[in-house]
């Protein structure tokens, strides 16, 4: 298992949720962490409960939608530290569409804006220096969203992140960074409605994962959040080969 003490995280869409709880158990792990959310005073009492830990924090805010605001917000962040593990966890869902069939444009493109060039527009800048440190990990978050064309749009858009994953962890081999997707399934947040079967606790540790995982381990995996739910770290690790596909 990967010891992140001392490690810079980032975490994009922090400021509740799923980024929430993976911001504030990577700092409990000893990982000093970035918090993005679209606007800092979301993440304010997120950086003071994080530092509590005894680790560095500090937040960033951008409108993950705006590819030159994203590329700005990654190079000053790089500017000040390293990212040795980066979450893209941040993600939005259009309304669904009543025609089933229909295609709404600007919903199309607002979800692949942020569900997918964002995440490759931070990959691009950070994985770099991850290469050169010979460590990395990244963990883009997904869905196993599918037969609800009304949400098309979403689901399109990472189905489009998970090609682009599993494309680009080929090339990754011997480098030392594990690229790999987080399926955080159907959790009570924001983006998942108060329907959802799944308390946002349950993404613990299983949204996490990847940043933990020894070099080659789960490359380019497609990881089941809810899988793992209720165990502890070292157990998930243990069984995630024989869970992941």
């Amino acid at each position: 298992m990967v010891n992140v003490e001392g490690k810079w995280v980032l975490v994009t869409g922090a400021s509740r949720g799923v980024g929430r709880e993976i911001a504030i158990y990577m700092a409990k792990k000893g990982a000093n962490v970035v918090v993005h959310s679209r606007s800092l005073t979301s993440t304010a009492g997120l950086v003071e409960e994080i530092l509590g830990h005894g680790v560095d924090c500090f937040s960033v805010s951008c409108e993950l939608s705006d590819e030159g605001a994203t590329r700005e917000m990654a190079r000053n962040i790089l500017n000040k530290v390293p990212i040795d593990i980066l979450f893209n966890n941040a993600g939005v869902q259009a309304k669904p569409q009543k025609n089933f069939y229909g295609l709404d444009s600007d919903a199309f493109l607002w979800s692949f804006k942020v569900n997918t060039l964002a995440p490759m527009i931070l990959i691009e800048e950070m994985l770099p220096g991850m290469l050169r440190r010979g460590f990395g990990r990244i963990v883009n978050a997904t869905s196993g969203i599918c037969n609800q064309p009304e949400y098309s749009s979403y689901a399109a858009s990472t189905a489009a992140i998970d090609k682009i994953t599993r494309d680009l962890s080929s090339k990754l081999a011997g480098t030392g960074v594990v690229l790999n997707m987080a399926d955080p399934g159907w959790v009570r947040t924001d983006l998942g409605g108060p329907d959802a079967s799944n308390d946002v606790a349950t993404v613990i540790p299983g949204s996490v994962i990847g940043a933990f995982v020894e070099e080659e381990e789960l490359q380019g995996s497609w990881i089941p959040v809810q899988a793992f739910k209720g165990m502890e770290l070292e157990e998930a690790l243990s069984l995630a080969p024989s869970l992941v596909s």
